[in-house]
């Protein structure tokens, strides 16, 4: 026993020491790697449920555009978000894209809407995302396989829809 207590303080004091030892660097740094412009279809509702309020917003199209990739946005995916009553929204949203020369790239893109009221009183809105895209790994869309990305909307796009800008975690 008083061995296994020394092994787990010698770890203890190993870790903190290594923490102690590589202070944080510089934060990581954003590229832009494409813009969405979707189409969205009629909202529907499963209304109040153990979790929350669940809507879904279904995504019937739209083109996509970056450096290095183009495409569209194909129909029959969808936004699934789940409300709570103080104001937060979890979204998920499940679809497919294709880019212009015809590969087919699966995206899961999760995240979070929250309004509340800010310092003194004012509104505060906060919507950001984090898609996962799931491209062949024998493609030139690797690449969007092995990075971190985030998005947030662009205000004042298209009708009818949403545009979401995309960066890569560099």
């Amino acid at each position: 026993m008083k061995k296994i207590i020394s092994l787990v303080m010698m770890t203890m004091l190993t870790l903190t020491v290594s923490a102690q030892a590589f202070p944080p660097t510089e934060a990581p740094q954003l590229e832009f790697a494409l813009q969405l412009r979707v189409t969205l279809g009629e909202v529907y509702s499963a209304g109040m449920t153990q979790h929350g309020r669940r809507t879904i917003i279904p995504i019937t199209g739209g083109t996509f555009e970056g450096p290095n990739i183009k495409g569209t946005i194909i129909n029959g995916g969808a936004d699934y978000q789940l409300a709570n009553s103080e104001g937060r929204t979890e979204l998920e949203a499940i679809y497919c894209i294709k880019t212009d020369d015809g590969v087919y790239i699966h995206v899961r893109n999760r995240g979070i809407i929250y309004n509340t009221s800010g310092p003194e009183g004012k509104p505060s809105f906060y919507f950001k995302a984090a898609p996962q895209f799931e491209a062949p790994t024998d493609s030139k869309y690797a690449w969007l396989n092995n990075a971190l990305f985030i998005c947030e909307p662009a205000w004042g796009g298209s009708q009818g829809g949403i545009t979401l800008n995309v960066w890569k975690v560099k």
